[in-house]
C-alpha cells in the first residue's frame, strides 16, 4: 500500500482531533498551546506539501472553521477552545474537508445532546430552554442570553471537542474507506 500526502494530512488531523477530543472530554478545556500547535502544524505541513498554495489552503481551512463558529462563541453557546480546535483542524484539512468534518461534528453533537438530556432526565427543561432561547434571539437579535449560556453553571454542557473528534474519525473513514477494500 502506498501512502500519499493527503493521507498524511488526514492522519495528522485525525490524531490531533482525537487528542483534542480526549482533552475536552477529560478536562472540559482545550488549551491554547494545543490549538496553536495544531494550526502551525497544519500551516507547515500544507506549505511543505503544496508550497504557497498549500499555505493558502491551510489559512482558508482555519478561517472557514473560525468564521462559521464565531457566532456560537460570541453568543456564549460554545467555548473558545472548541472554536480554535475546529480552526486548527481546518488548517490541517483545508476548507473542503473541514466543511464535511464540521457537518459531521454538528450532527454528532446533536445526537450526544439528545442522549445527554435523556440520560439526565432533563428533556422538558432543555426543550423549554431551547424555546426561550429562540424567543430571545427573535426578540433581541444576536445577543447573549444571560440565562442560557456557558456562563450558567446549572445548564448541561456538551464537550464539543469529543463530537469534533468523532466527526473527524467518521469523515476519515468515509474518505479512506478504499484502504480496507485492498
Amino acid at each position: 500500500m502506498q501512502v500519499n500526502v493527503n493521507q498524511i494530512l488526514w492522519a495528522a488531523a485525525l490524531a490531533f482531533a482525537l487528542y483534542g477530543g480526549w482533552l475536552d472530554g477529560r478536562t472540559r478545556r482545550i488549551p491554547n498551546w494545543f490549538t496553536v500547535t495544531g494550526f502551525v502544524t497544519g500551516l507547515i505541513l500544507n506549505t511543505i506539501v503544496s508550497g504557497p498554495r498549500g499555505m493558502l489552503t491551510a489559512l482558508e481551512g482555519a478561517g472557514l472553521g473560525l468564521a462559521i463558529l464565531l457566532p456560537m462563541v460570541l453568543l456564549r453557546a460554545m467555548g473558545a477552545g472548541d472554536w480554535k480546535l475546529m480552526g486548527a483542524i481546518g488548517a490541517l484539512l483545508g476548507p473542503k474537508m473541514l466543511f464535511l468534518v464540521l457537518l459531521a461534528s454538528v450532527f454528532i453533537a446533536g445526537i450526544m445532546s439528545v442522549a445527554l438530556m435523556i440520560r439526565a432526565k432533563r428533556v422538558r427543561e432543555t426543550l423549554r430552554n431551547l424555546s426561550s432561547l429562540i424567543l430571545w434571539l427573535l426578540t433581541f437579535g444576536m445577543r447573549v442570553n444571560p440565562e442560557i449560556s456557558l456562563d450558567n453553571p446549572r445548564l448541561m454542557r456538551l464537550p464539543f471537542g469529543v463530537a469534533a473528534a468523532v466527526g473527524t474519525l467518521v469523515c476519515f473513514i468515509a474518505v479512506h474507506s478504499q484502504w480496507w477494500k485492498a
